[in-house]
């Protein structure tokens, strides 16, 4: 217990200090980079390697979304985060890795949003990533290959979390390949060109079981990894985002955001998946967010329903959640949860909002 309050106020320290004299974005991801390495044009990904950490960065993570069917044919949503921060860009070992890394998990059905949160310190083996045999872990959550040798590491996985009031098992196996967002993986954020290199494995057909209250649950369903890292991936005036991760009944996938600044501007990008793993980037303005339905969440006014164009596919959808009351009570707390869709596109997909209050 000590070293996990010692672990959570290094986490704040990093993330929320607030530096003399200026904002620093929501969670402190505006605040300078200095003395880290940020993220250039052109990326050269190397994999595995790229799968495990990039401790020269000072924030990353590797973030699983599941849209689910139950065999009582009801919908569900499942998460799984783990978050690495670094205190500052030397290397350290033992207890003087600089390393923190933060774990969340949740289960959504239509009544009920199970969350848990981990943290814990680098060096130490409680927590972190590995590229060759790609493993991700925070004390007994694990996020781990059964790929095949020569096959990619992400394209097969399994994966494990469990709360206080439940738990989840999923087998993972993905149909297409990996794809990369913005430029070739060089996703720029703001105006002012704070980026991230950024890709995602969306094609994973899942399969397992999640244990609730009422007992065991099998479950079928798809899955969606991001794999972001960066040194300051927002600007110091961006105080929350928008994400949308959409699966369409056609095989077709479109990650999309926008990201809010206190003048009220936002700034947005988007990808188009082909079903064959084609992509097509967006650039800002080209996608357009429009909050339809506000509800009150953990005394916060969010807007859970919402309206998602891009003129360019001819797409034009209202979006509505699985459970408006989608609250994930973290260290850093956010909104995030499954969705459906339709207008001139059906299907399901995951929505996350931060920075509301």
């Amino acid at each position: 217990m000590n070293a996990e309050m010692n672990a959570k106020a290094l986490i704040i320290c990093l993330l929320l200090a607030p530096a003399p004299g200026m904002a620093q974005g929501f969670a402190g991801l505006g605040a300078d980079a200095e003395g880290f390495a940020v993220p250039m044009p052109n990326p050269d990904f190397a994999f595995p390697e790229d799968h495990g950490p990039h401790p020269a960065y000072r924030i990353e993570w590797w973030y699983l979304t599941a849209t689910l069917s139950g065999a009582d044919g009801q919908d569900y949503g499942a998460q799984w985060t783990l978050f690495r921060s670094a205190l500052g860009p030397e290397t350290g070992r033992g207890w003087s890795a600089p390393q923190i890394w933060m774990g969340h998990a949740a289960v959504t059905t239509p009544d009920m949003h199970y969350t848990a949160e981990r943290l814990g310190r680098g060096g130490i083996g409680q927590a972190g990533a590995a590229p060759e045999p790609f493993t991700a872990w925070i004390d007994d959550w694990a996020m781990t290959s059964t790929a095949p040798n020569g096959a990619d590491a992400l394209s097969a996985l399994t994966v494990t979390a469990r709360g206080s009031d439940f738990s989840y098992d999923f087998d993972l196996q993905a149909h297409a390949p990996l794809i990369f967002h913005g430029d070739g993986g060089y996703s720029v954020k703001s105006a002012e060109g704070q980026a991230s290199y950024y890709y995602s494995q969306p094609f994973y057909y899942l399969s397992g079981t999640l244990m609730l209250p009422e007992g065991p649950m099998p479950v079928t369903g798809t899955a969606w990894l991001d794999r972001e890292w960066s040194s300051q991936p927002l600007s110091q005036t961006q105080e929350g985002w928008d994400w949308f991760s959409l699966q369409f009944t056609d095989g077709a996938r479109l990650m999309g955001f926008g990201l809010r600044a206190t003048d009220d501007t936002v700034y947005t990008s988007a990808t188009w998946i082909a079903a064959d793993g084609t992509t097509t980037a967006y650039p800002d303005g080209a996608l357009s967010l429009t909050p339809l339905i506000t509800e009150q969440v953990a005394g916060a006014t969010l807007p859970v329903e919402w309206r998602v164009e891009l003129p360019a596919r001819d797409l034009d959808i209202t979006t509505t959640p699985l459970n408006p009351q989608s609250w994930m009570p973290m260290s850093f707390p956010y909104w995030e949860g499954p969705i459906r869709f339709a207008g001139t596109h059906t299907g399901r997909g995951y929505l996350e909002m931060t920075g509301y209050d």
